[in-house]
């Protein structure tokens, strides 16, 4: 079946399960046009609380199609992908946590949503890429565990007087893009800005011009004045790019910035998952109801 005849049934599909398909800004580009919204991850969960539809299928990574479901438990939460997780998301566990909180006892645990939810459960409060210095900032303690992304955390430290402790996880795309593909972007495309995430190393945000979250990403760049732009984030992004900012051009910082796990999820799989209402994502009530206080303490200071 071609893509034309998947996105045709899909869309009629969606109607009658009363679904919404929810698609983070690294899905491949046939995923993103068939969903309701396009996002990154909390801004998807937030979405799928406050839409209408009693189905939400979660076009993204298992940590988020969890939150989706934290944040909605009276909704069925479907991830058309069940094996697409988040590397740096297992780099750290709720025992883990446990443990570092009797060597730390007077820190903060600060979780980036990049997370499960049981580590979110064992934290005191979350954050997102984009919140992330404001979240550190707003904590009472001076000491502050930051997990699992040792980059964000490391950037997070250069604006707070706070002492960021960092764990020693790292997205596995982010971490492979160098200072020498910051050198040779620019030499492709001289004059050009240089944008990256705050998940890069920190010798690459400090050869960057500019440092934003996704969907800062893409705000930046349609209310630009410049007509190109080098993005130093998973390419996914750059099919929305395109698409919202036809008259600017936007080049790969990195060709290698690819998350096999994103890509996971294709048309096929949307349209089953619809079909059969699963897989399904769950989580433990008792662990739901600690990680949305971690999640909404993070709401209230947005």
């Amino acid at each position: 079946m071609d893509d034309s005849a998947l996105i045709e049934k899909i869309i009629a599909l969606k109607e009658e399960k009363d679904a919404i398909i929810l698609a983070h800004n690294y899905q491949a580009g046939p995923v993103q046009d068939v969903a309701d919204l396009i996002g990154d991850s909390l801004e998807l969960s937030r979405a799928a609380a406050s839409l209408e539809g009693s189905v939400i299928v979660f076009c993204g990574v298992d940590f988020m199609a969890e939150t989706a479901a934290i944040l909605s438990p009276e909704k069925k939460v479907i991830l058309p992908a069940h094996d697409a997780c988040c590397p740096m998301a297992e780099m750290v566990t709720a025992e883990e946590i446990r443990s570092a909180r009797m060597r730390f006892p007077d820190a903060a645990v600060v979780a980036y949503v990049n997370t499960s939810a049981g580590v979110k459960a064992e934290s005191d409060i979350c954050c997102t890429s984009a919140n992330a210095v404001k979240v550190v900032n707003s904590v009472q303690e001076d000491q502050v565990l930051f997990v699992p992304d040792r980059n964000l955390a490391r950037y997070v430290a250069r604006f707070t007087n706070k002492e960021v402790l960092p764990w020693e996880g790292y997205c596995i795309v982010h971490d492979l893009i160098t200072v020498e593909d910051v050198t040779t972007a620019n030499q492709d495309h001289p004059g050009t800005e240089v944008i990256v995430h705050p998940e890069c190393r920190p010798e690459v945000i400090d050869a960057a011009d500019y440092v934003y979250s996704t969907s800062g990403m893409i705000r930046h760049v349609c209310a630009g004045n410049k007509s190109s732009y080098i993005i130093g984030t998973e390419i996914g992004i750059l099919y929305r790019m395109q698409k919202e900012c036809p008259d600017k051009s936007c080049y790969p910082l990195s060709g290698r910035a690819v998350c096999s796990n994103m890509k996971k999820t294709n048309l096929s799989l949307v349209l089953q998952s619809l079909e059969n209402l699963s897989p399904l994502v769950t989580v433990p009530k008792d662990i739901a109801s600690n990680a949305r206080n971690s999640i909404e303490r993070m709401l209230a200071i947005m």
